[in-house]
Order: C-alpha cells, then sequence, then structure tokens
C-alpha cells in the first residue's frame, strides 16, 4: 500500500470537509490515453488507491503502462475503543489524499481503448466517489 517514508509532521489536523472547490493539478491526461476522473469530494484511503490499482492490473497482459496521479500523505488518527477523554490525540491509523472534483485518479496507456474502459469501470467500482473516463482527443 501507499504510505510516504518520511513525514515532517506526525500528525495533522484533520480539516474542514467543505463540498467547495475544484481541483487545480492534475486535470487534465498527462501521460496516458485513457483516464480516470473524480467527480466528488471524499478522502480517498490508501486501501481503496491499491485495491482499485489491483483491479486495473488484472487487465494488463504484456503491455500497458498505468499512472496513478494520486499519494496518500495526510495521517488520519484514531484512539483506541473505550479510551477515556482526554489523554491527547490517537496514533496514526491511515493515510488518505483529499480528492476534489476534477482530479485526475488513474491514467492508463499501451491497452486497447475498449479493454482500458473496462479495467477503469472495474477500478472505479472499487472507489467511494463518482467518477467517469475521459479519453484524449486526437
Amino acid at each position: 500500500m501507499l504510505l510516504p517514508k518520511r513525514v515532517k509532521h506526525r500528525k495533522w489536523h484533520k480539516g474542514r470537509r467543505r463540498a467547495k472547490g475544484m481541483e487545480c493539478r492534475a486535470t487534465e491526461l498527462a501521460f496516458g490515453s485513457v483516464g480516470l476522473k473524480n467527480l466528488s469530494t471524499k478522502w480517498l484511503t490508501s486501501r481503496q488507491i491499491e485495491a482499485a490499482r489491483r483491479a486495473i492490473m488484472r487487465y494488463f497482459k504484456k503491455g500497458g503502462k498505468l499512472w496513478i496521479r494520486t499519494f496518500p500523505d495526510k495521517p488520519v488518527t484514531t484512539k483506541g475503543n473505550e479510551v477515556p477523554m482526554g489523554s491527547g490525540k490517537g496514533g496514526v491509523d491511515h493515510y488518505v489524499f483529499v480528492l476534489k472534483p476534477g482530479r485526475i485518479i488513474f491514467e492508463i496507456d499501451g491497452l486497447k481503448d475498449d479493454i482500458a474502459k473496462e479495467a477503469l469501470e472495474k477500478a472505479a467500482a472499487k472507489l467511494p466517489v463518482k467518477t467517469k473516463i475521459i479519453t484524449r482527443e486526437a
């Protein structure tokens, strides 16, 4: 699974879940010919990214290349069950990527368009967000 090697700050503030704002970066295809674009706001965990990646990789036989355009770098902490109030913030449990609408999550190249779209549909089923499949305009 994806997680950072080193972090500047071990624990982050949670932040506010605002539905405002579109993504500014990674909104166009840069590497592949077919991509999976996000349409909603959500936290994407490293487990979800890995599950989608595995679903896509099943469609790659010999050729093809996959680019993952997200990386989970935000730590999420949890406290244990039946731990009383106080005694500080919990330990880091997992890492997430904050998704905004318009972000490209995966890009594929080297596969036939129909197979690539099928692979991305399988990957989209593993993700908790609404997505659409986009292709490069040639």
